[in-house]
Formats: structure tokens, C-alpha cells, sequence
């Protein structure tokens, strides 16, 4: 019985041991020389989500991902591209989802476009509801 009981505790265990140990990207710290450049990229990164983490800027992440972005900005930056085209560069490489200010494009319309439509309607049945309230108060 107690053999049991330590299979199914090692098989629960099993998801923390499959967890990525994999230290950050060596160069995920390396900031520029230039406080301007670095600036204009901390700038940028600070609007970019981290794939891996959802929830952290890629400024914030330590995820090995976010090290490698962060990487590609300060190179790009270095060799002269402005932010928005590096924003461009990397929502064509990874999808709307990585910028934290998504534009309404033909794939985004219904994120922006269902919440106004969902308000509309509960206006419409709450007006309904209040105005047959008042008919057969009136009455």
C-alpha cells in the first residue's frame, strides 16, 4: 500500500520536475551604452508582452523568450530602426498578441467590436424592461 501512495506522489510530482530551468539569455541583461538608445528601448519593451509569461512586459520577464526580444530590440535599435517599425517587425513575427497596444486590424475588430455590442444590448433590454415597468405602473 505504501508503494502506492508513493507511485501516485511521484506521478504528481512529475509536472514540477518538467518545469523549464533554463536560465535567462546570457545577453537578457546587457544594456546599451547609450542612455538615450537604451532609454527608446526600455521604452518599447515596456509595451511588449512576453509570450511565455502573458502577464510581464518583456522588460519585466526573465523568461529566456523575453531575453531573446529583448536582444532583437536593442539590436534593431542599435542599427538605427525606429520603435515602430520594431513593433511591426515583432507583431509580424509573433501576431497582435504580443504588443500590450493591439491596433484594430482585420483579425482584432471582434475584441473591440463585441464588448461595445454586449453593452448596447443590456442597455436596450434594461430601457425594454424599465419601460414596460412604468407602462404597467401607469396603468
Amino acid at each position: 500500500m505504501r508503494w502506492l501512495l508513493a507511485l501516485l506522489l511521484a506521478v504528481l510530482a512529475t509536472p514540477v520536475a518538467a518545469q523549464d530551468t533554463m536560465p535567462p539569455a546570457p545577453y537578457a541583461y546587457k544594456q546599451l551604452e547609450d542612455p538615450e538608445l537604451e532609454a527608446k528601448a526600455s521604452e518599447l519593451m515596456d509595451t511588449l508582452r512576453c509570450l511565455k509569461c502573458q502577464s510581464q512586459s518583456i522588460n519585466d520577464s526573465d523568461a529566456p523568450m523575453a531575453g531573446d526580444m529583448r536582444h532583437q530590440v536593442r539590436t534593431r535599435i542599435l542599427a538605427g530602426q525606429e520603435p515602430d517599425e520594431i513593433r511591426e517587425w515583432l507583431i509580424d513575427r509573433y501576431g497582435d498578441y504580443v504588443s500590450y497596444e493591439p491596433e484594430i486590424s482585420s483579425t482584432t475588430w471582434p475584441l473591440f467590436a463585441i464588448p461595445a455590442l454586449l453593452v448596447l444590448i443590456v442597455l436596450l433590454v434594461l430601457l425594454r424592461r424599465l419601460g414596460n415597468r412604468r407602462r404597467e405602473g401607469g396603468q
